[in-house]
């Protein structure tokens, strides 16, 4: 009796260790998890583009106010450091922006800016400021009597821009430009013209 009870007891022990093992050699190593990799969008280093815009505005020292198209291109840089984007930025513009009021007249034949810019981003949207030099021509005309004129002032304003891809952006940018009053012959005092300018441009991106 003694002897068909140990056997019993031994027989359970082996089939429990039996379970046992092979409990543990069906579960297997647990799996390695890696969390994806997030990635941002790149605002650093060269770029260029063209823009197109409309621009509005007044000659001091007069009832003028001259308005129309322009378009032009820009290049510049942008430096990067986690969200926060610095850059700077050129530009040169063709301008269609003029006014008469018999018998003057005054146009806006063309105009560039020399700017820094400070953005922040959320990942492909850059919101940023704009802050810098700006010139252009200012020409009058009295009958038949011209008077070109290059002025230069400042300009700052707001712009968003937004990443199509690794290489293509587009944005969309107002601009203030004082560019500073000079000495007109055919109107006897200082002229000068301040401007608002609304422009839409895309960039690529080297």
């Amino acid at each position: 009796m003694k002897t068909m009870m140990r056997a019993t007891v031994l027989a359970a022990a082996v089939a429990a260790s039996g379970a046992a093992g092979a409990a543990d050699f069906g579960r297997g190593p647990t799996p390695y998890y890696s969390s994806p990799t997030q990635s941002y969008y790149n605002w650093g280093g060269l770029y260029a583009g063209a823009n197109i815009g409309y621009e509005w505005g007044h000659v001091s020292g007069t009832s003028l106010d001259p308005s129309g198209g322009f378009g032009g291109a820009q290049i510049g840089y942008n430096w990067q450091w986690n969200q926060f984007v610095l850059g700077a930025e050129a530009d040169i513009q063709a301008s269609a922006a003029d006014d008469t009021f018999a018998p003057w007249k005054f146009s806006n034949p063309w105009f560039g800016t020399v700017r820094a810019r400070a953005g922040y981003a959320l990942n492909n949207i850059l919101f940023y400021g704009t802050l810098g030099f700006a010139y252009g021509a200012l020409d009058g005309q009295l009958n038949s009597l011209e008077e070109d004129k290059t002025l230069a002032g400042w300009t700052g304003g707001l712009g968003l821009e937004v990443g199509l891809n690794s290489r293509w952006s587009a944005k969309a940018e107002y601009l203030y430009m004082d560019l500073g009053e000079r000495a007109y012959t055919i109107t006897g005092t200082s002229n000068g013209l301040g401007s608002n300018l609304l422009r839409f441009g895309i960039n690529y991106h080297f």
